[in-house]
């Protein structure tokens, strides 16, 4: 026997092994492309004649496009194969991105944000839910915090990207440069990539009843860990839409310069602080589970000082501080994304992400840009950015009385084919 299930494990490894890698290239991607906004916009605002709240608008219509998707594609994930819809919602945002060359307009440039968020909240609901069938709950922290270090480094060469292929060649080529790899990882999750049986990592099958879905919001270990990451949202949303126009105006540099330096910040701190917090909330887990929520809690108190200096500090201040504030911001990303999987049910997954995604946005930064926007056209941006210091509190506290209702984790269930 032990002969005959050693190949089976070893199949099972490399089959979640290959969905780890092919949906984390994906969500690289995913970043790339949410990104490249940023790095273009004071491009855009000059030659659309906007204001700062236009300019925060635009998120605001990609949110709510991706909130209204997300209740759907929960529904959706919850019911049907996941691997297929991964693969029409990468290739549609690719066109997407592809046909922005041809916006003419401020309305159809927000036509053309919001629907790529519909098919990126289609992606951000069905991966997380996908892995967690492969991988058990005491491994989901480790493979999450690995899916999630494609936000720093995507994010990044998003700024990077924008920035520089639109300061040479203008804001619309820097979108058709990133809707090619989308489309090739997408035809190579369709053609690699096994679709898991649902609660297969728990030796659950998994079986959605009526009823089940609405337990979620009488989860108060879910429910923590889902408005803690919406009030950390509302602070990273809305530094990572500004800090490439706060270095423009504010510290004098070049659109280039300032995406560049914004991508190497983000690209190595994000980097190591997803890392570092994945590592940490990993080894302390075995002692308690609340370190799914407390490595969060901790990360946000301690970005604030830092965050800080950044926005009202000396220019010599600005990019030490705004790195050191983005590695502790990152500290929390991979661990709140495990403890919110380990609270739910396998068979209400995508629902759970779906709700999770639905409130950090609603509450995050779907509104966050605009708020900023509207603050620094009354005030300066100084003020409007200072704004997320509140929310990052808010974060803090809401994680540290959520540990209390922490699941604990198993240790006895493998790795899934």
């Amino acid at each position: 026997m032990p002969s005959a299930t050693k190949p089976s494990q070893v199949r099972a490894v490399a089959g979640a092994t290959t969905a780890l890698v092919l949906l984390t290239a994906l969500n690289f991607v995913n970043y790339i492309d949410r990104y490249i906004l940023p790095g273009v916009q004071e491009q855009i605002k000059g030659e659309f004649h906007l204001t700062d709240e236009h300019i925060g608008t635009l998120t605001f219509w990609f949110m709510i496009a991706y909130m209204l998707t997300s209740p759907i594609t929960g529904w959706l994930g919850d019911r049907f194969p996941r691997k297929p819809m991964i693969v029409v919602a990468a290739l549609f945002w690719s066109g997407i991105n592809f046909f922005t060359a041809s916006v003419t307009s401020y309305d159809s440039l927000n036509l053309r944000h919001a629907a790529l968020g519909i098919g990126e909240a289609s992606f951000g609901i069905f991966a997380p839910a996908l892995l967690s069938d492969f991988y058990p709950p005491e491994q989901r922290n480790r493979v999450l915090t690995i899916f999630n270090v494609a936000i720093p480094v995507g994010a990044a060469l998003g700024y990077l990207v924008g920035g520089v292929v639109g300061e040479h060649y203008g804001w619309r080529h820097a979108f058709i440069v990133s809707a090619v790899p989308g489309a090739i990882i997408a035809l190579l999750i369709l053609f690699l990539m096994k679709e898991p049986e649902r609660g297969a990592s728990q030796h659950e099958k998994a079986k959605l009843e009526k009823g089940t879905v609405l337990t979620l919001i009488k989860n108060k270990a879910y429910l923590a860990s889902i408005l803690g990451y919406a009030a950390v949202t509302f602070s990273l949303g809305g530094i990572s839409w500004w800090m490439p126009s706060f270095l423009q105006r504010v510290d004098g540099r070049s659109q280039s310069n300032a995406a560049f330096l914004m991508g190497a910040v983000t690209v190595v701190t994000g980097l190591l602080g997803t890392i570092t917090g994945g590592v940490i909330a990993q080894r302390w887990s075995k002692k308690t589970p609340k370190a799914l929520y407390l490595v969060p809690a901790i990360s946000a108190a301690l970005a604030i000082p830092p965050a800080l200096v950044c926005f009202f500090g000396p220019h010599s201040m600005t990019i030490p501080s705004l790195a050191l504030a983005i590695f502790l911001i990152f500290l929390g990303t991979g661990p709140v994304n495990a403890a919110t999987m380990n609270a739910v049910r396998p068979e209400v997954r995508a629902t759970a992400m779906a709700g999770q995604l639905l409130v950090i946005h609603a509450l995050g930064d779907a509104i966050s840009p605009r708020i900023i926007g509207a603050v620094s056209d009354r005030s300066t941006l100084n003020l409007g950015l200072g704004s997320t210091l509140v929310t990052l509190l808010l974060a803090a506290i809401i994680f540290f009385a959520g540990a209390r209702y922490a699941p604990p984790l198993s240790e006895d269930a493998p790795v899934v084919a």
